[in-house]
């Protein structure tokens, strides 16, 4: 199997099986090996008490995004540590996209940068990601 028709299986198997990025309204835009492109609309009941985007939604956007970039090679991929910087506020009803980069790929351990834009392509966070990359394979290798 091709490294991108890989990429789009595990991401595809992934997705069918996370039950948070499906209530999220997570929508895949783009995968390829090392990148993932993600959306998703904030819903009124993803606001906290000041009528803002609840800083998780945000976070759980940019991890997903990091989880699907990590593991399109289709190995096991697990997160080491997460940190995200919010520059601008989210509402109730902003289109969100997360867009990966990813900055290194070892054998054992890759990082990633989370660039998160509204509808109006307001970056409103950045989050930078570290995996640890098992041995382990989504699938089979043929």
């Amino acid at each position: 199997m091709n490294k991108q028709k890989l990429a789009v299986k595990v991401v595809e198997k992934m997705m069918a099986d996370d039950a948070f990025s499906q209530w999220l309204g997570i929508e895949v835009v783009d995968i390829e090996p090392g990148y993932a492109q993600l959306e998703m609309k904030v819903r009124p009941e993803m606001v906290n008490g000041f009528n803002v985007s609840h800083g998780g939604i945000a976070f759980s956007l940019a991890d997903s995004a990091l989880a699907f970039a990590s593991n399109s090679y289709g190995r096991v991929a697990l997160a080491l540590e997460n940190n995200i910087s919010f520059t601008k506020k989210v509402m109730a009803g902003d289109q969100l996209t997360a867009t990966t980069e990813e900055l290194s790929l070892g054998r054992r351990i890759a990082v990633y940068n989370i660039n998160i834009q509204n509808q109006d392509d307001d970056k409103v966070a950045l989050f930078r990601g570290t995996v640890f990359r098992t041995q382990d394979q989504h699938f089979e290798q043929d």
